[in-house]
């Protein structure tokens, strides 16, 4: 991955900063109950400052699962041309998964999220956003048309499916001992026996 000069990652960290903020204050309130200068308090800085990152509360709170997107379709384009695409897709996944601190965290906003109607339209569009590039990502690495094909679509759609599938199990708790990448794993070995 490329290396973030000094300003790029402060503005990074500022944004993290701006997105954790939102997402302590929506859990704690509920999103309706948060406003753009309240989350500029709780991340030491100005509203105007907030305004310059974000567009609305809304995508301030999804700012983490936004993150996690972009950090697998980056890891996605960065692993070897010569990995087969499932492989890729994979272990891109089992990157981004082993590199989050607090599941626990990310459990209580996918449900703050399925909670909030304006969360819901919120993540739809960032979804919308970021799934063609993850897309284009698989269809350069399958060399197929990520416009006219549908195997880098379809590819998508079931990679999307078995980690959500694997998080879902493991946030019901009736995976045993099995981690969050133990069912990764599980999962694509599956979609591996039906599609190659």
């Amino acid at each position: 991955m490329t290396e973030l000069g000094l300003r790029d990652r402060k503005k990074a960290a500022t944004r993290a900063a701006l997105g954790a903020a939102a997402a302590r204050l929506a859990r704690a309130r509920g999103i309706e109950a948060v406003t753009a200068d309240a989350i500029a308090a709780e991340a030491g800085v100005s509203t105007r400052t907030f305004h310059n990152y974000f567009a609305s509360k809304e995508e301030a709170v999804l700012e983490h699962l936004d993150a996690l997107l972009q950090n697998w379709l980056q890891r996605l384009r960065d692993r070897p041309s010569d990995e087969h695409v499932w492989d890729a897709i994979e272990a891109a996944a089992l990157e981004v998964v082993a590199e989050i601190d607090d599941f626990d965290e990310l459990c209580a906003m996918f449900e703050l999220v399925e909670q909030s109607p304006s969360l819901v339209s919120r993540s739809i569009e960032l979804q919308t956003r970021t799934g063609p590039l993850l897309v284009e990502a698989i269809a350069e690495r399958s060399g197929h048309d990520s416009g006219t094909d549908i195997y880098p679509v379809l590819l998508n759609y079931c990679a999307a499916a078995a980690i959500r599938a694997a998080i879902d199990l493991w946030i019901a708790g009736t995976s045993g001992a099995q981690s969050p990448e133990d069912l990764i794993r599980a999962a694509f070995a599956q979609l591996r026996q039906g599609i190659s």
